[in-house]
């Protein structure tokens, strides 16, 4: 058995007597000055401790998703007609896309931005393999001419009005006239306008009656618009309420279509049988048209990893647009790359590197918009984006996990005068490098070693300058003495 004066040899810490010691003011004063820095120090080290420290390094891009690249959008054209807007994807290596309807959705919108109906289900744009009569032969006028002053009258007069809008200039509209005069007379014969009244086909020439077009968001020529009696104006703001008509385009597939729209009406005695084939009718030829001229278009789409093109602008495979009264102003709502980052997500990332992610979705709240006039005519608005992807590594216990990634860039915008329809084009570079941003986190024993040496070095320190203050105390009293003998 040790005995306790030999256990007692190996203190430390030895004790001095407590009737040995003496208290002074200014030991205290240096007690608390002590205590407070210590106190300071612990909760600077406390701090740096919990706070994050990060490297960044730029490598070759390595990424694990593949060939492809995400790109998400939400854009309104106040002037672009959900009729026509098209979105439409290239890139380098020679794929081209044009309009993407799966992950894409359209929204008419007004002037000022705000949605006035139902998601906008147009369709595939169409692509008119019979247009006009094989044999071209004389004819002479069926359809009525339609005017501002007498469109309300024809509309309100016969059940149903169906007018194609038209431009003399445009081929797609030289080609249907022949077959739309001969349908006006077929249908006039079956369907007397003074006598039954149900049906009347009608034209109206756009450059001479633009207010009139503009009035029923006609974009491009020839438009085919089937008016109902009672329903051309609903109670929603004023917009009109109509159809398109989207089928075949000889007399022949004309003919049959109008029979199907007249045989939703009443019959009467002298109304003709429709033949078998008109019962697939009216709703592959027809959709709802267009409630307003803007388009609001959200979505994504996703493209290859190399230098690319997301365009949008009016596109048809059976019309004619006027580049000069084409306008693809717009405002940005959201355009990202990459997975869309959660708000969670975001905050998360400004907790970690607060540097980054000021770029993620630089274009949002940006507007581009031109007036519509002589000098901004045919305007093509472009960006050009430099993509980088940013990778967030954790490293902990020996192992790097990967936290989340992002795609940041840089936008770049210009307007362009074009003699070829306008288009609000989306250029993209990705970069072949990557960011790479690693968390470091700080070791517990390193924490620990500073806070026992910040406890021992003030310790130390605050005993150093008791010991110098109460010296020279003791020198200055037996001065003090001295001078007094």
């Amino acid at each position: 058995m040790i005995s306790t004066t030999k256990l007692k040899s190996v203190d430390f810490y030895r004790k001095i007597p407590r009737d040995l010691t003496e208290a002074s003011l200014s030991g205290a004063g240096l007690s608390i000055i002590a205590a407070l820095s210590m106190m300071f120090l612990f909760g600077m080290e406390l701090s740096s401790y919990l706070s994050v420290s990060t490297s960044t390094s730029v490598i070759v891009d390595k990424s694990s998703d593949g060939e492809f690249l995400r790109i998400d959008f939400n854009i309104s054209f106040p002037a672009l007609s959900c009729e026509f807007a098209s979105v439409d994807v290239s890139d380098v290596l020679g794929t081209n896309r044009l309009n993407i309807t799966k992950t894409v959705r359209k929204f008419s919108i007004d002037p000022n931005l705000k949605p006035t109906g139902f998601e906008f289900h147009a369709g595939p744009l169409p692509t008119v393999n019979n247009h006009g009569d094989e044999v071209e032969e004389e004819y002479s006028e069926g359809s009525v001419s339609l005017n501002s002053g007498n469109f309300d009258r024809y509309s309100h007069q016969h059940s149903i009005l169906v007018v194609n809008f038209y431009a003399p200039w445009c081929p797609w509209t030289n080609r249907l006239k022949p077959s739309w005069e001969r349908t006006s007379r077929i249908m006039r014969q079956r369907y007397d306008p003074e006598m039954d009244g149900r049906i009347l086909l009608g034209k109206v020439d756009c450059t001479e009656e633009v207010e009139l077009c503009r009035r029923h968001h006609i974009q491009g020529y020839p438009s085919i618009r089937i008016f109902r009696k009672g329903s051309d104006i609903k109670d929603n703001h004023g917009h009109h309420d109509h159809e398109s008509y989207y089928g075949e385009r000889d007399s022949e597939s004309l003919v049959m279509a109008m029979e199907a729209l007249v045989s939703t009406l009443p019959r009467e005695s002298h109304t003709l049988k429709l033949e078998d084939k008109s019962d697939q009718t009216v709703d592959a030829i027809k959709r709802p048209a267009p409630l307003t001229s803007g388009c609001r278009i959200e979505g994504f789409v996703r493209v290859k990893r190399v230098p690319g093109n997301l365009i949008i602008s009016a596109h048809s495979g059976a019309h004619s647009f006027d580049a000069s009264l084409m306008n693809v102003s717009h405002f940005i709502s959201h355009f990202s790359f990459g997975k869309k980052l959660t708000p969670h997500m975001m905050s998360e990332l400004k907790r970690l590197t607060p540097h980054l992610g000021s770029s993620y979705d630089r274009l949002t709240g940006q507007s581009y918009i031109t007036d519509h006039g002589d000098s901004n005519a045919n305007v093509t608005i472009e960006h050009y984006l430099q993509i980088v992807k940013t990778e967030l590594v954790s490293r902990k216990y020996s192992q790097e996990f990967k936290v989340f990634e992002e795609y940041e860039y840089t936008a770049h915008s210009s307007l362009v005068q074009s003699i070829d329809i306008p288009i609000a084009k989306f250029h993209f570079e990705p970069s072949p490098m990557q960011v790479l941003v690693t968390e470091d986190p700080k070791s517990f024993s390193h924490f620990i070693t500073n806070v026992c040496a910040i406890i021992g070095g003030v310790f130390t320190v605050a005993g150093i300058l008791d010991s110098i203050l109460h010296n020279a105390i003791r020198m200055v009293k037996k001065v003090e003495l001295g001078k007094q003998f």
